[in-house]
């Protein structure tokens, strides 16, 4: 279950956890994925636009987790380019789900910080990663790309 609470009442545990699930997750299935690929490879991590922003107290842990993918990505970019592989971020908006309703208070909340005021939908983030793995986006890489309007 995702944590969100404030720096002084979070543990050490729910910070772990926090990574393990965010971070090392990450890192241990991209070395997994890169001894395997080959010239044209790509890896494309979903994120989220918290890395940029964070729009409520309780979520600094959160975001710093999202955040650290950016820089993995861009970092890995580096490791990957001249092998052929491509490595970036997608970093979606809220998508309704059961943690996260696009309905009542917390989400009449959200939608203030965005633009066109509406949750992000599966179908608009499949779009962003199929063209991510698509050949036509070969010199994009290192790229953390939020698929959320300006909030």
């Amino acid at each position: 279950m995702l944590a969100i609470r404030s720096i002084d009442d979070f543990t050490l545990a729910d910070f772990d956890r926090t990574f393990a699930v965010n971070v090392r997750a990450v890192f241990v299935a991209t070395q997994a994925a890169v001894k395997h690929m080959k010239e044209g490879g790509r890896i494309i991590n979903i994120g989220s636009t918290n890395a940029e922003r964070m729009p409520f107290a309780g979520g600094g842990v959160y975001a710093m987790s999202k955040s650290a993918l950016q820089g993995l990505v861009q970092g890995s970019s580096r490791d990957l380019g001249p092998r052929g592989i491509t490595i970036n971020n997608v970093q979606p908006g809220p998508i309704a789900t059961d943690i996260i309703p696009s309905e009542g208070k917390f989400a009449e909340m959200l939608k203030k910080h965005i633009a066109v005021v509406r949750y992000d939908t599966v179908e608009e983030v499949a779009g962003l990663v199929a063209y991510l793995a698509g050949p036509e986006s070969g010199y994009i890489t290192g790229a953390n790309l939020m698929t959320d309007s300006a909030g």
